[in-house]
């Protein structure tokens, strides 16, 4: 008997668990819809196709800012790139073409799928204009990129705390030079994983559609029913512009001042964070 209730349990929670995916689940899934990857040697090549081709290998090589492409252009690409995904049409364009069988989706509401996935397509394209590297690998996605840069791009558009700063100090020269002072381990636990994990608590450790439509408009007041509406113009276009920003400085116009402040930011979320589970949490 007892173990038949253990059971019932553990099935319960994975309802549970079904019926409230996670953040991290969600964009897994988004990620997954055709059209939202984006290969980052075809999607450079196809902004810099007009460029001389030595100077088109080292883009691609090196990515447009190592390579020496002026601020003034990128944000001009970045600035194009948000506009026509905020003019893109909704929910027939990308999920037209959801394959059959793709997990989780048939409890994820289809808005919201949506929505992360022109959100991801978005910050694929804008961080490969910075210098990401790709965010697949030869049989797939990097799983480790979901976890932690995805997410905190995502949160960075959706104005959660600590992500512009995490990703402005990931993305400067300044930034990695600090961090290659670390250990691997330790900045993974100290630095990358809080600000993750502060993002998906932000924005529902379960994610429903409730906590989605109340991030969404806590991140942008001014949009009230975006879930009701689909994606609409004044939510992604203030989202792209986000990232964009947060890049664009990261990679232009960052000091070691900027560094130290958002390093200081970092830690003063971690430790409100930390500081917060102690109180949910007296016992651990």
């Amino acid at each position: 008997m007892k173990k038949e209730k253990t059971q019932n349990s553990s099935k319960d929670q994975t309802a549970l668990a079904e019926s409230n995916p996670s953040l991290i689940t969600i964009i897994e899934t988004a990620i997954k819809i055709p059209g939202v990857r984006v290969s980052r040697h075809d999607f450079l090549h196809k902004q810099f196709e007009k460029c001389p081709k030595d100077v088109l290998d080292n883009i691609l090589e090196n990515g447009p800012v190592a390579a020496g492409c002026s601020e003034e252009d990128l944000r001009k690409k970045a600035t194009k790139l948000i506009n026509d995904r905020t003019l893109f049409s909704t929910a027939a364009s990308f999920l037209s073409g959801l394959p059959g069988g793709l997990a989780m989706a048939a409890t994820i509401p289809a808005d919201m799928l949506q929505y992360y996935a022109v959100s991801l397509r978005l910050a694929q394209e804008i961080a490969y204009l910075y210098g990401e590297s790709d965010f697949w690998i030869e049989d797939g996605l990097d799983e480790s990129k979901v976890k932690n840069q995805l997410v905190l791009y995502c949160g960075v558009m959706l104005g959660a705390s600590g992500a512009a700063q995490a990703i402005r100090v990931l993305a400067a020269s300044l930034g990695k030079q600090a961090m290659k002072k670390l250990p691997q381990k330790a900045l993974t636990k100290t630095f990358i994983y809080p600000i993750v994990k502060s993002i998906v608590k932000t924005f529902g450790g379960k994610m429903t559609k409730t906590i989605f439509a109340n991030g969404i408009s806590k991140a942008i007041p001014v949009v009230g029913g975006v879930v009701a509406g689909g994606l609409t113009f004044v939510s992604m276009r203030p989202m792209g512009t986000r990232l964009m920003n947060a890049l664009d400085k990261a990679n232009f116009d960052y000091t070691e001042e900027d560094l130290q402040n958002d390093m200081q930011d970092i830690q003063a979320e971690n430790e409100k964070m930390q500081s917060e589970e102690k109180t949910e949490n007296p016992s651990t």
